[in-house]
C-alpha cells in the first residue's frame, strides 16, 4: 500500500485493490480536493505516483463526466461542484436546501443578518445554504465551506441532539483545539455547554471560531427527533451582543421547527 501526501492525512492507494481503476479514481479526487487552486497531469501523476498515461485517462474521464473542470490558461484540473451537489442532503426525498429556503429568508429579513443552514459531515459542518445580510458590515461564507462542530453555533446544536453512541465517537475521533480565547477546547467544558443547548433548545458560538464573530443557532431534526441540519445567524460580535441571544435564539428554534414541517409535509 502507497503511503502518500505530506497533508495531515495521507492518501492511501492499496496496491492489492480488487478495483484499482477506482481506487486511482478516488485518489485523484481527494488530492484535488486539498489543492483547490488546482494539479497539472504530471503534479497529479508525481503526487500519486502514478503513470501519466493512466492519469490522463482517469482525468479525461472524469472531466467528460462533469467532475472536473480543465482551466484554460494553465490547464490545471480543479473539483466541479458536482460532488457537492450529488451529496446534498434529502429527508423523505426533499431536498433539505429547497425546504429550508423560505425560512431562511425569513430569518434573515427578521434578524437583519446573515443566516446559513449547514448540515454534518465527517464531524465537521458543511455549509449548505446562505442568505447574506444586506447591512454594510455583515458576515457570510461559501457554501461548501467546512468548520469544526464544536467551535461554531451550528455545529454544537446538531451535537446537542446526537445519539449519545454518535456524541461518543464524536469525542473519541476529535481532538479539541483552541481556535480562539473563548473556543472549548476540553470535553468537560463542550459537554457542559451542549447541555445548557439542550435546556433552552438553541446554541451560542461567543466568537469560539473567529474573534468578532458571533452566532446563535438551532437544529434541524427530522421525524426521529434526528439533527439533520443546523441553521444559523451570524454577525459580526459588536451587533450580535449577549443581550439579543435568546431573541435571536427564539427566532432560529422556529426557522428551524418551519423547515422540519415542511420536510415532513
Amino acid at each position: 500500500m502507497k503511503r502518500l501526501s505530506d497533508e495531515d492525512s495521507a492518501i492511501l492507494l492499496d496496491d492489492n485493490s480488487a478495483a484499482p481503476g477506482t481506487e486511482r479514481t478516488l485518489a485523484i479526487l481527494e488530492l484535488l480536493g486539498r489543492h483547490r487552486m488546482g494539479l497539472s497531469l504530471t503534479e497529479i501523476a508525481r503526487d500519486l505516483d502514478l503513470p501519466v498515461n493512466s492519469v490522463f485517462r482517469i482525468t479525461g474521464t472524469l472531466h467528460a463526466r462533469g467532475y472536473l473542470q480543465r482551466r484554460e490558461d494553465d490547464k490545471r484540473f480543479v473539483l466541479t461542484n458536482k460532488l457537492f451537489d450529488l451529496s446534498r442532503p434529502q429527508v423523505r426525498e426533499k431536498s433539505l436546501v429547497v425546504c429550508a429556503l423560505e425560512s431562511l429568508k425569513w430569518l434573515r429579513d427578521e434578524s437583519g443578518e446573515t443566516v446559513q443552514l449547514l448540515a454534518g459531515v465527517n464531524h465537521k459542518m458543511t455549509l449548505l445554504e446562505q442568505c447574506i445580510s444586506t447591512k454594510a458590515i455583515k458576515v457570510s461564507g461559501t457554501v461548501g465551506l467546512q468548520v469544526p462542530m464544536y467551535s461554531c453555533a451550528p455545529g454544537k446544536a446538531v451535537l446537542a441532539h446526537l445519539p449519545k453512541a454518535e456524541l461518543e465517537a464524536f469525542f473519541s475521533q476529535v481532538t479539541l483545539k483552541k481556535f480562539t480565547p473563548t473556543t472549548l477546547d476540553t470535553r468537560d467544558a463542550l459537554e457542559a455547554d451542549l447541555a445548557k443547548v439542550r435546556k433552552r433548545g438553541y446554541s451560542l458560538d461567543l466568537s469560539e471560531g473567529l474573534e468578532g464573530i458571533q452566532c446563535v443557532g438551532a437544529a434541524v431534526m427530522d421525524e426521529y427527533r434526528y439533527p439533520v441540519a443546523a441553521v444559523t445567524v451570524m454577525a459580526p460580535a459588536f451587533r450580535l451582543k449577549r443581550d439579543q441571544f435568546e431573541k435571536v435564539g427564539r427566532m432560529c428554534m422556529e426557522a428551524a421547527e418551519n423547515i422540519t414541517r415542511r420536510l415532513l409535509a
